[in-house]
């Protein structure tokens, strides 16, 4: 891996946002805009919308478009900072219940080079929301939902059959350079009650949880809300209609990588996570898996996407009488909402997902096409009262990471929205939901 010695985004001095032409991507959580004479990078926005279930935009949080760009702002600027890593270092070098082994992985060769010259980044800069002015170094004089970022392009497996089943061919990656990869690497540094791997290892015979628990990398069962000595990365499609969950050596080949920059993208993936876990805990949370994607650029693995709050899964535990909740401070919140107060509409969700598999069909499509026959409830509204205590979670982490706030002050804060949503679920009757998912003993 060798570094960047100087980034040609740097020239690009200002973008007018009024002159910007219509997205030529618009996702779920961000919108993709050309930048006039500069092929090689684009200007991200950020929307305020919310997806979950993979179902695209079905809310929005006020603020938190510009509240999750400056969280990828200054983080993707400090993973090109030595410093970041000399402080990621210093943390796996102390984690207690870390394996010694996989602390020796951990803190030889890549960190090296990281603690050396930084991370490679496809992030170079914030437009200014009133001038266009781009910050390449700190803030701008006003936040925006702005981001430059290098381009890197996006090719898709190839959709095939076997006999009656569909299937597809990712032979292509292995020529192909300048390109993300197309996987999603998962981070877990512990297991959370909720997450689709716990689900699928619960309902394992023992035999079962026992292979499956090779094939993450645990070193032991899995538990829920409890950290492991081993952090595992695991990974899902990123191309195909629906995310899926794939062993590590279908992962390498579908990756198109060889197996010695295969390895190094894992260590990226845990070491990344680690400096996130080092910023979230400065304001009292605990962080338990993120995702990232990367891009190949010769012999570099670049760091690419988006890496917000949706992106992670950090929580607090609340004391709340006599109960004890995890309070989540990301899109899991959101989650959790819809699992409580839309148990309908999620169950039409997941039988949407199924029947979509069996018929090749995008879930998404089958699902709209049922809701709009009223066969299915339509997506349903939140609660301006919870969507409130989003904004103020997601406002109060933008001002710890901005230094606004003392990180012992946003803890404080952090623990009054908590009290509010188990208040909120209370007065609601759904005190009990809330503690069959977030509960602990």
């Amino acid at each position: 891996m060798t570094n960047q010695t100087a980034n040609p985004a740097s020239l690009i001095s200002k973008v007018p946002l009024d002159h910007l032409r219509e997205p030529f991507y618009e996702g779920s959580v961000q919108r993709l805009y050309a930048i006039p004479d500069e092929p090689d990078y684009m200007v991200t926005e950020t929307s305020a919308g919310g997806s979950v279930f993979d179902v695209g935009t079905i809310f929005s949080i006020e603020g938190s478009d510009v509240a999750r760009a400056v969280f990828r702002h200054v983080l993707y600027s400090g993973l090109a900072k030595s410093e970041t890593w000399q402080e990621v270092q210093a943390a796996v070098e102390s984690a207690e219940g870390l394996d010694d082994s996989v602390r020796k992985i951990l803190l030889e060769g890549t960190i090296e080079k990281l603690t050396s010259d930084g991370a490679i980044t496809h992030h170079c800069g914030m437009v200014d929301a009133q001038s266009g002015e781009v910050a390449h170094e700190g803030l701008p004089d006003n936040e925006s939902a702005y981001n430059i970022v290098r381009r890197y392009k996006i090719e898709k497996p190839e959709l095939s059959s076997f006999l009656r089943h569909s299937v597809y061919d990712y032979s292509k990656f292995r020529n192909l350079d300048r390109n993300v990869v197309p996987l999603e690497c998962i981070v877990r540094f512990g297991i959370t009650s909720g997450s689709s791997v716990f689900r699928k290892y619960l309902k394992l015979q023992d035999a079962q949880k026992r292979n499956f628990e090779r094939e993450l990398g645990s070193d032991g069962e899995l538990q829920a809300w409890k950290y492991l000595s081993t952090p595992i990365v695991d990974f899902t499609s990123k191309y195909e209609p629906e995310d899926r969950a794939v062993t590590k050596q279908e992962a390498l080949n579908m990756s198109g990588l060889d197996a010695g920059v295969f390895n190094e993208m894992g260590k990226l993936a845990v070491l990344g996570g680690w400096a996130v876990r080092v910023l979230v805990e400065k304001m009292g949370l605990q962080l338990w898996d993120l995702k990232w994607e990367f891009a190949r650029d010769g012999e570099d693995l670049v760091f690419v996407d988006t890496i917000d709050t949706d992106s992670f899964r950090a929580t607090s535990i609340l004391n709340d009488a006599d109960d004890r909740f995890v309070i989540h401070y990301n899109k899991q919140a959101m989650r959790d909402y819809y699992k409580i107060a839309h148990a309908d509409w999620l169950s039409a969700v997941g039988e949407a997902k199924n029947d979509a598999r069996v018929e090749g069909v995008p879930f998404v499509d089958l699902l709209r096409s049922r809701q709009a026959s009223g066969d299915v409830p339509g997506d349903p509204e939140v609660d301006s009262d919870f969507l409130a205590i989003q904004v103020e979670k997601m406002n109060l982490i933008k001002d710890c990471i901005l230094g606004r706030k003392d990180g012992s002050d946003v803890t404080q804060a952090l623990e009054d929205c908590g009290r509010r949503e188990v208040a909120f679920y209370s007065a609601a009757n759904w005190r009990d939901d809330l503690k069959e998912l977030n509960g602990l003993d």
